[in-house]
């Protein structure tokens, strides 16, 4: 994998950089060079450019295998083969933009892209600034080194005293926090939660033995337990499982109606599950019905 900037968490949209595009749909270039297309069945003011679909995604954190860019700086991944699906049946062509996770929703209402697709958790403090569309389920899990040697049990108290890594401004890092306090207010030995700007990182730290847990997304902990199974393993259950959304603007309802209506259509043809078959990640699917 090549990821070439890194996360500036926190610093609103201070990432913005437009990858490649990867799709493209009945569309023709104008006079002007802009883009229409003949197909589309959605316009502006529901989506920023005419005849693109443009997705904000944290692609310098990298999160295989849902998004992520390849050797080739690409977008890859189960939640990008879905955006291009949903361009394709809108018509459209789909544009990526690789911001900051810390600054993911700020970039959409600043109208940098039309839509999230970043496996964005659906809670209800975002639901209050952005209208979000369920199409995936997700959680988080742990995993330590291959045979367990701090015996560690899940995100509870057998990892106080030890050093856990996360991903910046991912939720089971939250939660790794929240555990770190637990272990202080039970006299126990201290938690170090170790963050790093990308996922690759902080997964090495626990390949290279440098930390002794790793927690993050399930997906994510499945995609690189299923590429070293002889390196780490996953101990406890899932932990925090929740849905997860494409977010619009807030009132974007032509959109949102939209995009729902293409995941539905993902999801009648078969192509949704044979997305999610494609990164061994069939096990997170949302009931759409």
């Amino acid at each position: 994998m090549n990821i070439k900037s890194k996360v500036l968490a926190g610093a609103l949209l201070s990432v913005a950089v437009v990858l490649p595009l990867v799709s493209a749909c009945g569309s023709s270039s104008t006079a002007d060079g802009s883009i229409s297309s003949s197909k589309a069945k959605i316009s502006s003011p529901a989506i920023q450019n005419n005849g693109t679909l443009t997705v904000c995604a944290a692609f310098s954190t990298g999160n295989p295998p849902t998004y992520y860019t390849d050797s080739t700086n690409t977008p890859v991944g189960a939640e990008v083969e879905m955006a291009k699906w949903i361009a394709d049946d809108l018509g459209l062509q789909v544009k990526y933009q690789d911001v900051a996770f810390a600054s993911i929703i700020p970039a959409l209402q600043a109208g940098k892209c039309d839509t999230i697709m970043s496996s964005l958790y659906i809670k209800a403090a975002r639901e209050k600034v952005v209208d979000m569309i369920p199409y995936l389920m997700s959680g988080s899990k742990v995993a330590v080194k291959k045979g367990n040697p701090k015996k560690v049990t899940g995100m509870d108290d057998s990892l106080c005293g030890l050093k856990v890594s996360a991903a910046v401004g991912k939720t089971a890092t939250l939660q790794a926090q929240e555990q770190a306090k637990q272990c202080k207010a039970d006299g126990k030995a201290d938690l170090t939660v170790v963050q790093t700007d990308q996922t690759t990182a902080a997964v090495q730290q626990l390949v290279n033995g440098q930390v002794d847990a790793y927690v993050g997304e399930t997906p994510v902990v499945l995609y690189y337990q299923n590429k070293q199974p002889d390196a780490f393993e996953t101990v406890g259950d899932e932990f925090g499982v929740i849905k997860v959304g494409a977010a619009v603007k807030k009132g974007n309802t032509a959109l949102g109606k939209a995009i729902k209506n293409s995941f539905d259509k993902m999801n009648k043809s078969g192509d949704y599950k044979k997305i999610l078959a494609k990164w061994h990640m069939s096990s997170l699917a949302y009931d759409f019905e």
